[in-house]
């Protein structure tokens, strides 16, 4: 019986040690921050490049457009003015080419649209890995354990380092843009 109480004494003695020796690990406090990656991406200068390239990368046909809708309402004006003094044939070839430039009008919105927000998904997906690489630098370089994004319920203002976070990404682009 004796041995038995000295290996329950020697056990609960490991256990107490190691307890003892887990605690200073477990009252260290870790640093977590709250990033808002949607306002990032919103405010990063890399956001206002990308969208004045996807304007000028789409100018020539929003010009394309803006023209064949000009060549459209003139088209319909001078139909209106001139409806009254046409012949039978020459209005029906009328209204026919206005439905046909109607329908190109209908095609290329459509299609523009369409390019537009492909391009748009396209950067704004490079733009969120960029941001995601930016966040896990500055974390890193900062020393936190933690930094957690959407799906955030609540978050204290001093655990929201999205301001902080920004002024890196600026500063990182200036660095990068003077180069």
């Amino acid at each position: 019986m004796k041995f038995v109480t000295q290996q329950l004494a020697k056990a609960l003695l490991g256990v107490a040690l190691v307890c003892a020796l887990a605690l200073p690990a477990m009252a260290q406090e870790m640093k977590i921050g709250v990033v808002s990656l949607p306002a990032l991406i919103e405010r990063a200068p890399q956001t206002k490049v990308a969208m004045d390239a996807l304007q000028e990368e789409f100018a020539p046909r929003q010009r394309e457009f803006q023209a064949k809708q000009k060549e459209y309402e003139d088209m319909a004006a001078k139909a209106q003015k001139d409806v009254a003094v046409m012949g039978e044939t020459e209005r029906r070839n009328l209204e026919k080419d206005l439905r046909e430039l109607q329908r190109d009008l209908t095609r290329l919105q459509n299609e523009f649209q369409e390019d537009l927000n492909v391009r748009q998904n396209e950067e704004y997906g490079l733009l969120q890995r960029a941001m995601l690489k930016q966040v896990q630098d500055y974390a890193e370089a900062q020393g936190y354990d933690l930094i957690v994004g959407d799906g955030v319920l609540y978050a204290n203002s001093a655990a929201n380092i999205t301001d902080d976070v920004l002024r890196a990404v600026e500063a990182n682009y200036q660095a990068t843009s003077a180069n």
